[in-house]
């Protein structure tokens, strides 16, 4: 029975400093955090600058190589579907999954009017927006920021660090992009690689209620094992097979309607 895990990802209000943009339309752009560790002097690692992502960035970070993970095929200096992970509260879990199950990624992202500038949708590379797209504007959103699942991976192989350095050298260049392997120290303590059916989002699911990000919606406290209460969108949330089904509809209808109260 496939099984979901929806953890947090991408940069926020600690690393850089900023969280990355949702639009009225719930488009939004990947922002990663800094990269924290050296990397292998042969590693191409890019920066801030290279991504030019459309978020005010700290000075002090605009040249700092990015932690690129999860890397999506098709955004830019990515190569296909991989995450990596060296905390034991995600890696576990994560470690578990089975081929066909889910892995989906959440962050927390700032709202983001419209202005002169902005005035249509902007793809999750942070591209700038194209004119004369529909920007009206997604009742489903938080007023300020809130937690939305930006992307997923239909689970291909989810392997242990024991496992990754028993593959065959071409079976383990499918991770050679990621960041985690591009350290100086191979440190992840998983790797998750997708299948061609894994990507981001067109537009954020949310899973924070459209009063206050704060507030989990019906998404975290029905359908996964959390609570809801406390720091909520920090912890990893679990789906069983029953609620993963459920959540799979929802990411593919967008019926969001039931699930924000």
């Amino acid at each position: 029975m496939t099984r979901a895990v929806a953890i947090n990802v991408a940069a926020n209000s600690s690393l850089p400093g900023v969280r990355g943009p949702v639009y009225p339309d719930g488009t939004f752009a990947y922002v990663p955090i800094p990269e924290r560790k050296p990397t292998r002097p042969d590693a191409s690692v890019p920066t801030y600058a290279d991504l030019d992502p459309p978020v005010d960035l700290p000075e002090s970070v605009r040249d700092s190589r990015v932690h690129l993970d999860p890397e999506f095929a098709g955004y830019p200096h990515c190569e296909r579907h991989t995450y990596g992970d060296e905390h034991g509260v995600k890696a576990g879990p994560l470690s578990r999954l089975d081929p066909g199950d889910w892995l989906f990624f959440y962050a927390t992202l700032d709202r983001r009017e419209w202005s002169d500038e902005t005035t249509g949708s902007v793809d999750v590379a942070g591209d700038a927006p194209d004119a004369g797209v529909d920007t009206d504007a997604a009742d489903y959103l938080a007023p300020e920021w809130g937690a939305y699942l930006i992307g997923g991976f239909e689970v291909d192989a989810a392997l242990t660090p024991e496992a990754y350095e028993s593959l065959p050298d071409a079976e383990r260049a499918r991770f050679a992009n990621n960041a985690h392997v591009k350290r100086e120290t191979f440190d992840a303590a998983v790797l998750v690689a997708g299948t061609d059916r894994s990507g981001l989002f067109d537009r954020v699911v949310p899973l924070s209620s459209p009063d206050a990000g704060a507030d989990a919606n019906r998404v975290v406290t029905d359908l996964s094992n959390d609570s809801g209460k406390g720091p909520w969108w920090r912890r990893v949330l679990r789906f069983d097979a029953e609620a993963t089904a459920t959540l799979l509809e929802l990411v593919e209808s967008r019926e969001f309607d039931p699930y924000l109260d």
